[in-house]
């Protein structure tokens, strides 16, 4: 329960949430010398650490490894009678959150910032009311009761979108929470939607053995990335044995004892019906904002998000939304470092606003994709005489080296300043390459300082480099 005394309920800061955005934003807080709590009511770390980005890579990784196994023959190996217990996959992953779960708290409280646990909603003019969960409370954490802020900033997340007609049901028809915790692994599955969520799921259970079919509404799969990058993406795909419906829609679920049949309508009207073991309904997400207090509080909100500004204000004195509640790019880099901005203007550091066009995104597919900036396409609609570089692995020696030929890196400059638009990338560990292209946009670096860089060898980084000297006829090894 929350103490009585007054004064140790009243903070300077209280931030609503505990997921990548509102932990951290609550650590910087304390740095800054402000007096911070954070209240959660379900798990430290949030979606993300919890159920998202970091379980779903330790799934992925088991997933990598047992297909390089399967293959170990091309690396002159031998590793007979490969398998996997899907048990023991979905229990070291769960390990894994757990274990990034307790190190948030240890951050908290090293920073003296106070957890108070429970549902929050804003009560008044800087109040926040606190009700339990039904979760249980962290040693040390208040709990219910009413609370004091002169800055509240809500980093509520948000929870995945539901199709009318396939509605998620735990048993057949999956969100990414069940998807993370199978209790074995389906014979058939089908995923509706190719975004992030959608394609890393069908990548991981199509390297377990599944059937997995995808379907898509729009034109291309991965909708946010480069066209070219994701036609190569599907070709991947399908030669893994990914059937991929674009330009399609389920139109209908029957849901049986142990299987599901689903109506697809693909791009020519006509329905086709297929059975599946299970379904992924990874069609997108919405904002966490009911039962906050908002409407109350008069606090703006927009197709079920809360709109600010570049430093996380809203409409209202006080009151600031970060992370995905407060739009895309709904990814966790983006909320942490939203939240640094917003705690850094509310001190009066005069922080940069946050430039969504320098946001990397990633997908921990088989292959990885990873690009920022502009695509080849919106860089021509918003009128830029561009050049464009590519570069494929298949003429990088490191690559060729791991055994991962296939992937490509896309460079797009504006043709008369040099400046570096967009980066887009396929391909082994590109999640980890894209950073280097974000720097250099940070730096608005040119594409004369990219050639003019040394990039060591043999690293797959050189392909970064080649696909510069691509888009200004100077590449060397294609």
């Amino acid at each position: 329960m929350a103490t009585t005394n007054a004064s140790e309920n009243a903070y300077d800061v209280i931030v609503i949430g505990a997921g990548p955005g509102g932990y951290v934003t609550a650590i910087r807080a304390a740095q800054l010398g402000f007096k911070t709590a954070v209240v959660e009511a379900r798990h430290l770390g949030g979606i993300c650490l919890n159920w998202g980005c970091i379980p779903t890579k330790a799934l992925l990784r088991s997933a990598e490894v047992y297909h390089l196994m399967q293959h170990a023959k091309d690396y002159g190996l031998s590793a007979d009678n490969v398998g996997f217990d899907i048990g023991a996959v979905v229990k070291r992953s769960r390990g894994v959150a757990g274990q990034l779960s307790q190190g948030v708290g240890f951050l908290l409280k090293k920073n003296k910032v106070d957890v108070i646990w429970g549902w929050a909603k804003l009560s008044g003019k800087g109040e926040v009311t606190v009700s339990p969960s039904d979760a249980p409370t962290p040693k040390g954490a208040k709990g219910k009761g009413t609370y004091a802020a002169k800055h509240i900033v809500v980093t509520t997340g948000t929870k995945p979108r539901v199709l009318p007609g396939v509605e998620p049901d735990k048993k057949l028809v999956w969100t990414y929470f069940e998807a993370m915790v199978p209790e074995r692994l389906p014979k058939s599955l089908l995923v509706i939607g190719s975004g992030a969520i959608g394609i890393e799921f069908a990548s991981f259970y199509r390297s377990l053995g599944s059937e997995v079919t995808v379907v898509e509404v729009l034109p291309q799969i991965l909708p946010v990335e480069d066209a070219e990058i994701a036609a190569l993406a599907r070709k991947r795909f399908e030669k893994q044995g990914i059937t991929i419906h674009t330009e399609a829609k389920v139109t209908k679920v029957e849901k049986g004892e142990d299987e599901v049949t689903a109506t697809i309508e693909t791009k020519d009207g006509k329905g086709h019906k297929k059975s599946f073991e299970r379904v992924i309904s990874a069609v997108g997400v919405v904002g966490n904002v009911e039962g906050l207090g908002l409407e109350e509080m008069g606090v703006r909100t927009e197709r079920g998000l809360i709109v600010t500004d570049g430093y996380g204000r809203t409409n209202v004195e006080g009151i600031y939304a970060i992370g995905d509640v407060s739009g895309p790019p709904m990814l966790a880099h983006k909320a942490e470092h939203e939240g640094v901005v917003c705690v850094e203007a509310i001190k009066g550091l005069a922080p940069h606003p946050i430039d969504k066009l320098k946001i990397p995104g990633c997908t921990y597919c088989q292959p990885q994709v990873a690009s920022v900036g502009l695509t080849e396409a919106k860089a021509k609609e918003a009128g830029r005489e561009i050049r464009v570089g590519r570069f494929p692995f298949i003429g990088n020696g490191k690559a060729i080296a791991l055994g991962e030929p296939d992937g490509l890196v896309k460079t797009v400059f504006d043709a008369k300043t040099g400046e570096l638009l967009g980066a887009h990338m396929i391909g082994a560990e590109v999640t980890e390459l894209i950073q280097g292209f974000v720097i250099a946009m940070n730096l608005e670096t040119t594409e004369e300082e990219l050639m003019h860089t040394i990039f060591p060898h043999p690293t797959l980084s050189e392909t970064m480099h080649e696909s510069v000297l691509d888009a200004y006829g100077k590449v060397i090894h294609v």
